[in-house]
């Protein structure tokens, strides 16, 4: 493998398509390489790995921005950093508990909407509609 990928090579190896490497260039989540007076744009094999990261980090639930911030910490390599992405990881933790109590308590309701219509014999209205409607 050679040690640069145009943009369609770097989006086969990654497992993205190109839009979305156009994309995060666009953001400023990849660097766009300067096109040459002749040929095509090529990518450093390190952008694969920059990718995935982008990737597995929204499957955690970060948001863009927030990867964006969590990649400048690792291009940055000053300090210890360790201890800024794990609070912010502590962070995103702590905001999905919430989104799942919330989640929880969405559920919840919609139980008691479902058994209140199962119990209810009138069939000329529906407590869910009833209930929304109030």
């Amino acid at each position: 493998m050679s040690k640069s990928l145009t943009i369609g090579r770097l989006a086969k190896a990654a497992e993205i398509n190109l839009e979305t490497i156009r994309y995060y260039q666009r953001i400023g989540l990849l660097k766009e390489p300067v096109k040459p007076p002749q040929g095509y744009r090529t990518y450093p094999l390190e952008y694969i790995g920059r990718i995935r990261f982008i990737k597995r980090a929204q499957q955690l639930g970060f948001k863009l921005q927030e990867i964006a911030e969590l990649l400048q910490m690792g291009d940055d390599q000053a300090g210890n950093q360790c201890d800024d992405v794990r609070r912010r990881a502590e962070q995103k933790r702590q905001q999905i508990n919430h989104q799942i109590k919330d989640l929880q308590s969405l559920r919840d309701t919609l139980d008691t909407l479902i058994d209140n219509c199962h119990r209810d014999d009138n069939s000329a209205h529906c407590p869910i509609i009833e209930t929304l409607t109030s």
